[in-house]
């Protein structure tokens, strides 16, 4: 029987089989209708797990205990939300030494943003205190040396504890987010989403349901989720979006996030 590891296999069956139907479908939307019937979101975790042949790395429970050890990621200019998959270029050689040390376990990194971006050698008192656990989904090695990665969010978590090791590590923490299952986050959400709309200039009501995946598109069923899929969508500055990465009352996230959409939009 077929499991995730025939994902593309099982995806240009379906193309063809549909093609035969006078049914014509991409490559990537047949990977995405192929993620979602094995149970996944979409291709991006799917990938996740053909890469590493493990099952999918969940988030932990949003509780208080303490990581210990984890390699950490600093980025210069890049907040990286929980859910966002992003591409990444790692040069500097203690990051890379995490990245390897990741990649030998559970491929698990904590990627938080420097608070200068020229910092090299950037320390814990040089990062800000919140960033995300991430997957490594993937990595190439390009012929400079750079690594070049795909890494998928998982969670909010704060920094503690530095841990000696030959690249940055850190004990990490959680962080437990508030409000999100009330009456004001679903209302919050649905303005959110109707604001960005309107100021992307975007219309999603007529796209196909096994499209809405691949192109991310918000649902103001979850609205952390809506939150963190807005936030780095929008124009605003490295400081602005890590206050919203800091912000774990999600009433609170939603509505900072619409008064930042308002202020493009008069900026416009």
């Amino acid at each position: 029987m077929r499991d995730f590891r025939d994902a593309k296999a099982m995806a240009h069956s379906l193309r063809e089989a549909l093609k035969a139907k006078s049914v014509s479908l991409t490559h990537s939307e047949s990977l995405e209708l192929v993620a979602r019937t094995l149970g996944l979101p979409d291709w991006n975790h799917l990938a996740a797990r053909i890469e590493s042949s493990l099952p999918p790395l969940m988030p932990a429970a949003a509780t208080n205990s303490i990581t210990a050890g984890i390699p950490i990621v600093p980025m210069r200019d890049l907040v990286v939300f929980p859910q966002m998959v992003a591409p990444i270029f790692v040069g500097r050689e203690k990051t890379r030494r995490a990245i390897e040390r990741a990649l030998a376990t559970d491929r698990r990194v904590f990627v938080v943003t420097q608070r200068r971006s020229a910092d090299d050698d950037p320390q814990l008192d040089a990062l800000y205190p919140v960033g995300v656990t991430a997957a490594v989904i993937n990595r190439v090695v390009l012929t400079d040396g750079t690594l070049k990665l795909a890494i998928s969010g998982l969670e909010r978590a704060a920094v503690g504890k530095a841990v000696a090791d030959e690249f940055l590590a850190a004990e990490i923490a959680p962080i437990e987010e508030s409000n999100g299952q009330t009456d004001k986050a679903v209302l919050l959400s649905r303005l959110v989403l109707d604001a960005y709309r309107m100021f992307a200039n975007v219309d999603y009501s007529h796209v196909p349901p096994q499209l809405q995946a691949r192109l991310h598109l918000p649902d103001i069923g979850d609205p952390s989720l809506l939150a963190d899929t807005v936030a780095p969508l929008l124009p605003v500055s490295i400081e602005q979006r890590q206050e919203l990465l800091e912000t774990s009352d999600i009433t609170a996230r939603l509505e900072e996030i619409l008064d930042l959409i308002k202020a493009a939009q008069k900026a416009a």
